[in-house]
């Protein structure tokens, strides 16, 4: 027996639920990892939500570090006793162990310790797709990203910097911007006291952006369109603030005909060649000290709950640990 969170209805933080449960031998091709960290995402809170819907009952969570207790058979990609983690699921990290496809589990090396890994898998792995692949920043460009103090903020703020790119953040307090500012974000904007769009105007001298990173969603789309050059691109790859919806495409045209995506990690790690290369690029930067790990909050797994609503309210920032 081991404990987990596990949802039996969508709904608000209280849903989820710590319970005792059986987790059985893995099967062929599958490893057991007795968690050490657990990583906290937004995603989990779509999860439980409903925004993005899953079968129920389930577990919950995506992101975790421990140490491989038992293999299936045909299993060579890890062996008992590796150090490992994992940033894509399956559902189900909230606990002290899961069983994972083991082809997609990623050895980690000695110069990442395991809390560093929890909290930087998909946040890192995120900032790495959004400015290697979405949009390949490059140096001397200028972009916007929302959220700069949050968990991928903090990472892109620091890894923008490591590629010579001026990075112009938003955050919602003097707080959180001298945070921004602190990981190497070149300009920071309040937005709950400045006008976003015309601020990008001064800073840019009047030319915008060329991309914006958006994990706010709903409350900042139409912003960050007005902050995009002609033929700029939106990759709105969050719903931090609920999710777009009902957009009428000409407003693409009326704005400099600009491009919109929506990006998710799976669709940029779908080869083990891929993954290799984006964890490869991970743990450099992450072993020359160019992006350092913030863990601002921790958690017990029986307080998952208030993590939740942490999180929800705006009230962490850089990463977050559920240690379980």
């Amino acid at each position: 027996m081991i404990k987990a969170i596990r949802i039996h209805e969508t709904g608000g933080p209280d849903v989820m639920k710590l319970e005792d449960i059986d987790l059985p031998d893995p099967a062929p091709s599958f490893a057991r990892v007795k968690h050490t960290a657990i990583g906290l995402n937004f995603i989990d809170t779509y999860h439980r939500s409903g925004l993005y819907p899953v079968p129920l009952p389930s577990g919950i969570g995506l992101e975790a570090a421990g140490v491989v207790e038992a293999i299936g058979d045909g299993v060579t990609a890890v062996k008992v006793g590796d150090r490992v983690a994992y940033g894509s699921g399956p559902l189900g990290a909230y606990a002290q162990a899961q069983n994972c496809y083991a082809a997609s589990l990623i050895k980690l090396p000695d110069t990442i310790k395991d809390d560093e890994a929890a909290a930087l898998m998909m946040k890192g792995l995120t900032a790495r797709y959004l400015f290697k692949e979405t949009y390949k920043l490059k140096k001397g460009d200028t972009a916007l990203f929302h959220a700069a103090a949050g968990g991928v903020g903090l990472v892109a703020c620091q890894w923008a910097k490591e590629l010579g790119v001026t990075l112009i953040g938003t955050v919602g307090s003097e707080e959180k911007a001298k945070l921004a500012r602190d990981h190497g974000c070149a300009h920071v904007i309040n937005y709950s006291t400045e006008n976003v769009a015309e601020r990008v105007m001064e800073i840019t001298d009047g030319k915008k952006v060329p991309v914006v990173y958006d994990g706010v969603g709903k409350d900042t789309f139409e912003m960050s369109l007005d902050c995009l050059q002609p033929r700029g691109l939106l990759a709105s790859f969050g719903n931090a603030s609920g999710p777009v919806s009902g957009v009428d495409l000409s407003i693409l045209a009326a704005k400099g005909s600009l491009y919109v995506t929506r990006p998710t990690m799976i669709h940029y790690m779908m080869t083990p060649e891929e993954v290799a290369t984006a964890t490869s690029d991970l743990f450099d930067v992450v072993a020359r000290g160019a992006v350092k790990v913030d863990i601002n909050q921790r958690y017990a797994l029986g307080d998952v709950a208030q993590a939740h609503r942490d999180l929800e309210g705006r009230k962490t920032t850089g990463a977050t640990i559920i240690e379980p």
